[in-house]
């Protein structure tokens, strides 16, 4: 092998690990994405990750009346007659999480992936809800039974179907 060939090889070598490296940095880079929630209705699903938090951070309650404002979510139409179905990832059932109607308590939380609720409730004012239009919420714990405490907020509304 002559003095050039093996110069070359180095090179070829040298760039090969530098290019791994750099994408191993760069991938070291990206953020983790949320767990995600997704909603059924019969043959329809939507899903979302956190629109606050999601990353096992408890979230201050300011940070999430905020998070209940946000406009850009996900919505789905629901007919009253038909079951509403919520799944989330087994990583926040670990934790414990609840359903919020209008940013109140809908259930109890529990560890559970899935909950199915009748579509007519999200449509009674007995419930808080007003209108053809709701805002619900998928609210994880902090992994204690009963706690106030969110980690993870995912907002979707849930639209009257007639």
């Amino acid at each position: 092998m002559t003095r050039l060939q093996s110069a070359v090889r180095r090179r070829r070598a040298v760039a090969a690990a530098g290019a791994v490296s750099a994408g191993l940095l760069v991938l070291s880079a990206c953020d983790k994405p949320t767990p995600m929630s997704t909603i059924t209705v019969g043959d329809s699903s939507v899903s979302a990750e956190a629109t606050c938090g999601g990353e096992d951070k408890v979230l201050a309650t300011k940070d999430l009346t905020n998070c209940l404002k946000d406009t850009g979510i996900e919505s789905i139409s629901v007919d009253p007659d038909k079951s509403v179905g919520f799944g989330v990832d087994p990583e926040v059932a670990d934790k414990r999480w609840t359903i919020l109607l209008n940013g109140r308590p809908l259930v109890e939380d529990t560890k559970k992936t899935y909950q199915a609720i009748p579509g007519s409730v999200f449509f009674n004012t007995q419930y808080g809800a007003q209108g053809d239009s709701t805002l619900v919420s998928v609210k994880a714990g902090d992994g204690k039974e009963d706690s106030d405490a969110a980690t993870g907020l995912w907002n979707f509304r849930l639209k009257k179907d007639d």
